[in-house]
């Protein structure tokens, strides 16, 4: 190193200046030292803050927000006192000022109708809880086994179990709480949980068959679903044929295609929309009738569970215009498609 440089190195290095962070802290402490005043509020805010805090816990807890009213909502079935007799008695342990939703799901835990509890407290003394149930949709029958299953394929277990479900036969029979083993048994409850309350009433089974996802009624009429995409579409599909005219008599209705649906009539039937000569069985719909309404469905589904053969179109009120095309399919389907139990493989596996 050069000698004549060494006197000229600073002997130590400059520390950063910190004035400009620390000065609006010093501003502060200058402002308390000077005004007595402002002193007496920064310690009375400190004071306050633990009385503050201790009296908010105390009056969470105390009796002028404690539940008293207690409003449900949501449960049905045979389980439904039950529920609401554990909701009540576990809400008026709380405040409308602190609610535990873990609280309420715990104690409907040993329901497996229950998917979720949500709460809403109504200060002062009131809360309103709305239960999301799954409610049991199908029987499931393994080996002679009965069991009720919900729409999204968890096993509820015998007790929900009612002679209005329609049955689903699966392979492997599984606890409750657990969901059922098999895509097309998971096939089949999604698209009878898809089906409108009356329509759902009327249903006896589902099973996979020849034609794919089959839904029989109890009169006998066959719905051919093919899978469980688009169950609404095809449900809604299937209604409006139900109430053309052109579909009475018919022993099976296709819905594989909702936007093209077709009713196929057995041998010795003529469709009435068919001109006299004509050799098919099969007429396709175009569904003009699409205003189907719910009351609609109900009667449909009426017709469907008290006359066989499927023949829902009789009421005069379910439609207004025929729904016909001209064109007519060249290949008629086999007539043996109405006796579902030759072809019928269970739904499970």
């Amino acid at each position: 190193m050069d000698r004549s440089l060494v006197g000229r190195l600073p002997t130590a290095l400059p520390l950063p200046r910190l004035g400009g962070v620390a000065a609006p802290f010093r501003a502060v402490g200058r402002l308390i030292r000077a005004h007595r005043r402002v002193r007496i509020a920064l310690l009375a805010a400190l004071a306050a803050v633990p009385l503050l805090v201790g009296g908010w816990m105390w009056l969470r807890q105390s009796p002028l927000v404690a539940v008293h009213d207690v409003r449900i909502s949501g449960v049905h079935g045979q389980q439904a006192k039950a529920i609401e007799a554990a909701l009540t008695d576990a809400a008026r342990r709380m405040s409308t000022l602190d609610v535990h939703a873990g609280a309420l799901r715990e104690a409907t835990s040993r329901f497996v109708v229950v998917r979720d509890v949500r709460a809403t407290p109504v200060f002062p003394h009131g809360l309103r809880i709305h239960v999301v149930e799954q409610l049991p949709v199908a029987a499931l029958v393994v080996a002679g086994a009965r069991t009720a299953v919900a729409a999204d394929g968890v096993i509820l277990g015998p007790a929900l179990l009612s002679g209005s479900l329609p049955t689903v036969a699966g392979f492997h029979e599984g606890l409750a709480g657990e969901r059922v083993d098999g895509p097309n048994v998971l096939a089949a409850v999604a698209v009878i949980g898809a089906a409108a309350m009356p329509l759902r009433r009327a249903v006896a089974r589902a099973y996979t068959g020849p034609d794919g996802l089959t839904v029989e009624f109890r009169g006998g009429l066959l719905a051919y679903f093919g899978d469980a995409t688009r169950p609404h579409a095809k449900w809604l599909s299937l209604a409006r044929v139900l109430a053309d005219p052109s579909s009475e008599g018919a022993s099976y209705v296709d819905v594989r295609l909702p936007a093209r649906p077709a009713a196929g009539f057995p041998a010795g039937v003529t469709p009435p929309a068919i001109a006299a000569g004509a050799s098919t069985s099969e007429i396709p719909l175009t569904g003009e009738s699409a205003s189907a309404s719910e009351a609609t469905i109900a009667s449909l589904a009426a017709n469907l569970a008290g006359h066989a053969g499927g023949s829902a179109a009789s009421s005069t009120s379910a439609t207004e215009t025929p729904a016909t095309t001209a064109e007519t399919p060249s290949e008629s389907p086999s007539t043996s498609t109405t006796e579902p139990s030759r072809n019928s493989e269970p739904t499970g596996g």
